[in-house]
């Protein structure tokens, strides 16, 4: 039996480009049946998620009212076989074998969520099939 495949998206507030590609990827996964899973956290973690958020996810069939945004953690980030980071330094937070894949140029869900769904979904479709490729 092989191990679930964890990927760890990273963003500064952890509640919406991680959580956005959490939810993405996630949903692929259960389409392939594939025993993999998406974290969501940051290094200042909102409260909760904004409502923009909240009703961007909504209205693609994503119900994530439910999310609490998690605290980035070394004990969690140890357990992903992938890490995704929004803009954020992880140093100290993960081993020397493991290596970030940083997706930088991301917009501001803030801004416009429609735009940065577009983004971040293609971004997360494209590293779905790499990874489902290596798999």
């Amino acid at each position: 039996m092989t191990e679930p495949k964890i990927v760890a998206f990273v963003c500064l507030h952890g509640s919406a480009k991680s959580l956005i590609a959490a939810e993405v990827l996630d949903r692929l996964a259960q389409g392939c049946t594939l025993d993999w899973s998406a974290t969501t956290s940051g290094p200042e973690p909102d409260a909760e998620v904004p409502s923009n958020v909240i009703e961007g996810l909504l209205s693609r069939g994503i119900d994530a009212r439910y999310r609490v945004p998690q605290r980035v953690s070394a004990a969690a980030l140890a357990r992903a076989s992938h890490i995704v980071s929004f803009s954020c330094d992880l140093e100290g937070l993960v081993g020397a074998h493991q290596a970030i894949e940083r997706w930088d140029d991301c917009p501001a869900v803030s801004d416009d969520f429609d735009i940065a769904w577009t983004f971040i979904s293609e971004r997360v479709r494209q590293l779905f099939e790499r990874l489902s490729a290596e798999a």
